[in-house]
Order: structure tokens, then C-alpha cells, then sequence
């Protein structure tokens, strides 16, 4: 009688990975962009007005803002792929009811596809099929699982509240250093924000941490230096 194999320890296998890892990904978007966003509008703002009214005023609205929208087209998106998904379940479920025996052929077949002999597919599919009909379809035909829809509110949540904690950093810095200071201190609160946020996705996603950050830091450098530029030149400008 054989033994029951163990999973390695540490390996993700665990049922809903994929579900984890979508509000992973939408926090991580969330926080980056919460980041790159408010501290561009502030240092823009800053660079026009000293005026810490208006600064706060512009951060407070942008923040708000962008937590909105960032939750508002997480919802959106995750609710359109959860349909698709759903969708895709429920035809699957028709096509076993409807005819079994096509369903056990076809996933022979995708067994013998990925180099198993015809008769051991054949072994495995009865298996699968005697065990999870349908996880077994999901997994074969679709590489994906039932557990593994994700909730549209957990990602819009996610996104959001990323978005405000990663805008909260550069709105500190912006509020507390004195007034000659305010820009450059953002800048640098910026520059650690993203670079925290840039190693924390590529770890996620087991990219090179390096590369990845650099990627983060550069581009928020750009908007940052954009939006600086604008704010210098309304701010000597008188636009009627």
C-alpha cells in the first residue's frame, strides 16, 4: 500500500494562491500608484505656492480621489474576470452533465498531450474524474480552479487602502519639513516609498528586486520632475 506524499514545505500549492496573490498584486499597484501620484501633484503644487492651505488642500483631494478610482476600477475589472470565470465554470458543468464519456476522452487526450502514455491518461483521467469531475476539467482544460476566483471587494479594498498608505509618506514629508525643504524632503520620502514598493513586487512576483525598483524609482523620478517643471512655470506665470 503505498504512503501519502507530502507536499514540500514552502511551496505555494495551497488552494486560492492565485486568489491571494490577485489583492497582492492590486495592493502593490495601489501603494505605487498612491505614491507616484500624490507626491507629484503635492511637489507640483509646492512648486507653484507656498501657500500650505492649498498644498493640503490639493493633497487631500487627490488622495480621496485616487483611492476612489483605484477601488472603483479594481472592482470593475476583478468583477469582469470573475464572470468570465464563472461563465466558463458553469459551461464546463453543462459539457459533463450533458455527455461524460466525450469529457473522460478529452481529458485523455490532454494527458497524452503532455506526455503521458495513452494508457496511463487513460488511468489518470478515470482517477481525477472518480475524485473531482470538474476540478479536474478546470485544471486540464483551463489551468484554473473554482478556489481560485477572486472577490472584487477584497481587490478593491486592497487597492484602496494601498493607495492611501502610500500616499501617506510623501503627504507627511510635505507636512512637516519647513517651508525651503518641503520639495526636496517629499522627493527623497518619495524616492524611499517607491523603492520599498518597487522590491516588495518584485519579490512577490520573484523578479530581480534591482531591476524592478529601478524600474519603480525611475519612473516616479520622471513624474515627479514633471510635474515640479509645471508647477515652477504657472507659478511665474500669470494665466488669466
Amino acid at each position: 500500500m503505498s504512503r501519502p506524499v507530502d507536499l514540500p514545505p514552502g511551496e505555494p500549492h495551497r488552494p486560492g494562491l492565485a486568489a491571494q496573490l490577485n489583492w497582492l498584486r492590486a495592493g502593490v499597484l495601489g501603494a505605487n500608484d498612491g505614491i507616484v501620484s500624490v507626491a507629484a501633484l503635492l511637489v507640483g503644487v509646492a512648486s507653484a505656492t507656498n501657500n500650505l492651505a492649498a498644498i493640503v488642500t490639493a493633497g487631500v483631494a487627490a488622495v480621496v480621489g485616487g483611492a476612489v478610482s483605484m477601488a472603483l476600477g479594481e472592482y470593475v475589472s476583478v468583477s469582469s474576470a470573475r464572470d468570465q470565470q464563472y461563465a466558463l465554470i458553469e459551461k464546463e458543468k453543462q459539457e459533463l452533465i450533458a455527455d461524460p464519456e466525450a469529457e473522460l476522452d478529452e481529458l485523455t487526450a490532454l494527458y497524452v498531450e503532455q506526455g503521458l502514455s495513452d494508457s496511463t491518461a487513460r488511468q489518470v483521467a478515470r482517477e481525477l474524474t472518480a475524485n473531482d469531475a470538474l476540478a479536474a476539467h478546470l485544471d486540464a482544460e483551463l489551468n484554473m480552479s473554482a478556489t481560485d476566483i477572486a472577490s472584487p471587494w477584497h481587490a478593491a479594498g486592497a487597492s484602496a487602502l494601498a493607495f492611501v498608505v502610500g500616499a501617506a509618506l510623501p503627504s507627511i514629508a510635505m507636512l512637516v519639513a519647513p517651508a525651503d525643504l518641503r520639495i526636496i524632503v517629499t522627493v527623497i520620502a518619495t524616492v524611499v516609498s517607491l523603492a520599498i514598493t518597487g522590491a516588495t513586487a518584485a519579490r512577490i512576483g520573484g523578479a530581480p528586486i534591482l531591476r524592478a525598483t529601478s524600474r519603480v524609482v525611475i519612473g516616479g523620478g520622471l513624474a515627479l520632475a514633471a510635474t515640479y517643471l509645471i508647477g515652477m512655470l504657472l507659478g511665474t506665470t500669470n494665466v488669466v
